[in-house]
């Protein structure tokens, strides 16, 4: 029931991350320089969100739980902000659609923020020895998949037969009620908040001196960058490269997402019988190398075969990096004999949330580069461009969290330990 949690939040999430762009720049006209300033700001203030909401989840002590109170509060919130993403009044553009753009952005992001912190904070308190973490991610994951299939296959149908706000009313409903099912049967552990607190300036200090953390993070932003990447690039790749209409998007889509859901399995299989951080150091490799077919698509069927490829990386990344981050906390535990899952969480949060600003950053570069401007002015070769942002791209930003995952050194962790 903790995994089915990962169903509810990521049917809207990947929506969000997979059409918003799209919706934004192609379809309303936002110019691509406007949209990378909004999320210039958005991340200044994710700055200060992310590790407060880290804190304060941390210190809350109520009869019901630390992380289930914001969860539960956050919920129709969510639902609300995530419609008015979608939601833009007709006539809007220019000065008027990135004003839009950027307040519902910011509301959005920050009502997520309190949502994935809380619930990433849950997995090292309820799943505290190696095995069973590593079978908790990969079901976790394998809900993760099934929640993107859900978004990236329904989400073109809807927002063709009835518009994106219609879209976005839909999947926030069945993020409310799956939510609700996820909180309803799933228990905190009652110890973990009986632990000695930290308090602010400490618990910051502690978090921002573990090196291991850090480069861990790093690394992982720039493979999470590939994540959203290839998931807002899709639709542009499928009309500029493929050629094929928004109604076969969803094709494209899944034939990525349906490969992961056996490919998790695989990864499960593979990290039983390896180290935490080796598995996760190959995870990086075979995602890198799986990004190369792209380049060479040139209709549905061809862009069908290099997104099943594609699965195989991205399940590995999707598996392993929980595993690491949680014996990272357990080692912090082991030393301090403080619970902090809050702040590491919004730390990390904050660190691979980053991986939306070098997404945009690399489309507008891009863009710039090579010409492309919005749906009206899509430039001599948006072909090239798209081409570039989903296969050139992702394989330079994979290549620097593989070479970085070298420097992530971990010590070993005895059970006993761990079961604290």
């Amino acid at each position: 029931m903790y995994a089915f949690g990962m169903l509810a939040m990521m049917i809207p999430s990947q929506a969000f991350s997979s059409f918003y762009t799209y919706y934004y720049v192609d379809k309303l006209g936002l110019a691509v320089g406007l949209a990378t300033i909004a999320r210039v700001v958005f991340m200044i203030w994710d700055a200060v969100n992310q590790p407060l909401a880290g804190y304060l989840s941390d210190r809350t002590n109520s009869r019901h739980g630390r992380r289930k109170p914001w969860l539960y509060a956050s919920i129709p919130l969510f639902v609300m902000m995530f419609y008015l993403v979608f939601a833009v009044p007709e006539g809007l553009s220019g000065t008027s659609l990135f004003i839009w753009f950027l307040v519902a952005l910011v509301l959005f992001e920050a009502v997520a923020t309190i949502i994935w912190v809380n619930y990433g904070a849950l997995f090292p308190e309820l799943y505290k020895t190696g095995t069973i973490r590593k079978k908790a991610s990969a079901i976790q994951q394998g809900y993760q998949i099934v929640a993107i299939l859900i978004a990236s296959v329904a989400g073109p149908i809807l927002y063709d037969g009835l518009g994106y706000g219609p879209m976005a009313l839909v999947f926030g409903v069945a993020f409310a009620v799956l939510m609700a099912l996820f909180l309803r049967y799933t228990r905190e552990d009652e110890t973990a908040r009986l632990t000695p607190r930290m308090g602010l300036k400490e618990s910051f200090s502690a978090t921002l001196s573990n090196k291991p953390f850090w480069i861990f993070n790093i690394s992982n932003s720039f493979a999470q960058t590939v994540n959203g990447l290839l998931s807002s690039m899709i639709p542009f790749y499928a009309k500029y490269v493929l050629k094929v209409p928004e109604s076969q998007v969803s094709l494209l889509l899944a034939s990525i997402f349906v490969s992961v859901i056996p490919l998790v399995g695989v990864w499960f299989w593979i990290i039983k019988r390896m180290d935490s951080v080796k598995a996760w150091r190959l995870s990086l490799l075979a995602y890198a190398l799986s990004v190369i077919p792209l380049w060479f698509g040139s209709n549905l069927l061809t862009g069908i075969a290099a997104g099943v490829l594609v699965g195989f990386g991205l399940a590995g990344f999707l598996v392993t990096p929980p595993v690491v981050n949680s014996q990272i906390i357990d080692l912090d535990f082991a030393e301090t004999g403080r619970r902090r899952e809050g702040v590491y969480t919004a730390v990390s949060g904050f660190i691979t949330r980053s991986s939306g600003l070098i997404s945009a950053l690399a489309f507008l570069i891009v863009s710039v580069l090579l010409g492309y401007e919005n749906g009206d002015n899509p430039g001599d070769d948006p072909a090239l461009t798209f081409r570039v942002l989903i296969c050139v791209v992702p394989l330079v930003l994979l290549a620097i969290s593989y070479a970085l995952s070298y420097f992530v050194k971990l010590r070993p962790l005895p059970e006993d330990a761990a079961n604290q």
